[in-house]
């Protein structure tokens, strides 16, 4: 078992040397931000009225399933239960790339065969994968803990931030955990990342659902479970013992996958694709969209839900406008406009910028695949510079309008359903477009 393990440290050393930067950001990225968004909410709702319009905006069915369950209506309830799931989800996404980085994609490129031709062991890369990754998450969870203890708000204890650090941290260890056994499954890393990214969506699906019905579905989702713990409320850590449990019984198998699996085979092998190409396939936009399409179809998913999620507060927000005196220095009173209407183009602005990233995506993706040298291979054939740029700005485009699309559908339906009066579709989609 120690020959499989020899060398472990010294790849864990080379994987901090390596991408250092790239995890600094990660850690200081999520911590330093959360924190920085704590200090703000003493200002965004200063007074108890506040509060408790907002908690109950938060009992909203719509809501909870973005969000999860409300556990209190004081600052320190209402700041876990907007910001502590969507904290997680950002943490889990981290563990994804990272391992699936590390672990397929390295097989991929070659460099696991050249690490094992060396006197090292066959589980110390993914040993060592689980190590940098839990350091990494614990960092987060301390950073995060010292920072919202720092503030000094009242009803953010000491007890309450340990616990939401802790809540970020088991979320990263389980979710790093995870991806490393489908990087077992899985043949490429592409299919690791669909797994698990599959995996996050329906544990986050179940969780909507057992929050607003059945409560064992929350429990036996790992972020249900995780939101049991009522951080700043009751502070449960059974939850956080039980998500430790699964997370070493999850990377125990990992392991004992990884020791009798050849290098580069997955127990569950790709599907063949088709014998010929299409014609379609065979141009430059037909491959260029099939190259983008998991990542279109996951960003138009996450777009319509960023759009729900903003469109189901609208049911309470102008009550709430009318008590919070920096919203209405933000959106201050213009004739013949509600607060509503100017509410909705503030959110369509934040609906585009987000919108704009799967472009970039797209139009990197070019870049990327130049510097792999596969755009070598089609160059050389009758394919010109110009038609091949021109097939990823033609995805591009066409992606920049889905997906505005899709978010103002999200927040037209999630918004229509808690009005009395609702937006009218067609005035939003122009909006959008715009």
């Amino acid at each position: 078992m120690f020959d499989h393990l020899q060398q472990t440290g010294a790849l864990t050393c080379f994987i901090w040397k390596r991408d250092k930067v790239r995890l600094l950001i990660w850690v200081l990225g999520i911590s330093l931000g959360t924190i920085v968004l704590g200090a703000v909410y003493p200002g965004l709702f200063s007074t108890i009225e506040e509060q408790l319009i907002m908690a109950e905006t938060m009992e909203n069915p719509a809501m909870i399933a973005m969000f999860g369950p409300v556990y209190g209506n004081h600052l320190g309830a209402i700041f876990a239960n907007q910001l502590l799931l969507f904290t997680a989800l950002i943490v889990a996404i981290m563990s994804v790339l990272l391992v699936t980085r590390y672990t397929r994609q390295d097989e991929e490129a070659g460099r696991i065969e050249m690490i094992r031709s060396l006197p090292v062991g066959k589980l110390a890369n993914l040993c060592s994968t689980l190590i940098i990754l839990t350091i990494a998450h614990i960092l987060i969870g301390l950073i995060t803990s010292i920072g919202l203890t720092a503030l000094r708000i009242e009803t953010m204890d000491l007890t309450g931030s340990l616990l939401y650090g802790a809540v970020l941290s088991i979320t990263g260890i389980f979710f790093a955990a995870s991806t490393a056994f489908f990087a077992q499954r899985a043949e490429t890393s592409r299919g690791t990342l669909g797994y698990s990214f599959a995996f996050l969506g329906l544990v986050y699906l179940v969780r909507a659902a057992g929050d607003n019905g059945t409560e064992i579905l929350s429990l036996i989702s790992p972020l249900g479970l995780l939101l049991r713990t009522k951080v700043y409320v009751n502070n449960h850590w059974w939850p956080i013992l039980v998500t430790l449990l699964l997370s070493v019984i999850v990377a125990y198998f990992a392991l004992m996958l990884n020791s009798i699996r050849d290098l580069e085979a997955g127990f569950i092998p790709a599907r063949p694709g088709r014998k010929h190409a299409s014609r379609f396939l065979q141009s430059p936009l037909g491959l260029a969209l099939r190259l983008e399409k998991t990542t279109i179809i996951g960003w138009a998913i996450g777009m319509f839900i960023l759009g729900a999620s903003y469109g189901s507060i609208f049911g309470d927000v102008e009550k709430f406008f009318e008590t919070s005196d920096l919203y209405q220095q933000m959106l201050p009173a213009i004739p013949g406009y509600s607060l509503n209407e100017q509410f909705v183009a503030m959110l369509l602005l934040i609906t585009a910028i987000i919108a704009a990233i799967p472009v970039l995506l797209t139009i990197l993706k070019l870049g990327a695949e130049e510097n792999a040298n596969r755009t070598e291979h089609l160059l050389a054939r009758s394919v010109s510079r110009t038609k091949l740029i021109a097939s990823y700005l033609s995805v591009a485009f066409i992606s920049s309008i889905l997906m505005q699309i899709l978010g103002v559908l999200g927040l037209w339906s999630a918004s229509a359903a808690v009005m009395e009066e609702p937006f009218k579709l067609g005035r939003l989609i122009i909006g959008a477009l715009a």
